[in-house]
């Protein structure tokens, strides 16, 4: 079992930055692919980022590709979303999720394939 702890939402200005963690606790030996979701309200659950842990390599969506980076300290089992230049449209909740699964297609795309989730943290851009 893998335990998810967010944290580093809040409120930014639109073209401020944000930086959220996920730090994961527990049996964490074979996590494949760490990711980040964000669900808006009245909109569905959207993936967003995430960072296979064999290679590091990284995948963002459209939406946030060119500002938003993930990256990942394997020390602490900790991935980091650094997020720049937000906008209105990035308020949501934002979950990392966690998976064991290795899987050929877009894990983006995938949230079944996500068994540990993170309680969410919330992320408003307003001014």
């Amino acid at each position: 079992q893998v335990q998810l702890v967010e944290s580093g939402g809040g409120l930014a200005q639109p073209g401020g930055s944000l930086r959220l963690s996920c730090a994961a606790s527990g049996f964490t030996r074979n996590l494949y692919t760490i990711a980040w979701f964000r669900q808006a309200p009245g909109k569905e659950r959207e993936g967003i980022s995430c960072i296979r842990n064999i290679d590091g390599s990284t995948y963002y969506a459209d939406s946030v590709k060119g500002r938003f980076t993930i990256t990942r300290d394997n020390t602490k089992n900790t991935v980091f979303l650094q997020m720049n230049s937000l906008k209105p449209e990035d308020t949501a909740v934002y979950y990392c999720a966690a998976t064991n699964t290795i899987y050929s297609g877009s894990y983006l795309h995938a949230a079944w394939l996500f068994g540990s989730w993170g309680q969410g943290t919330q992320v408003t851009v307003s001014s």
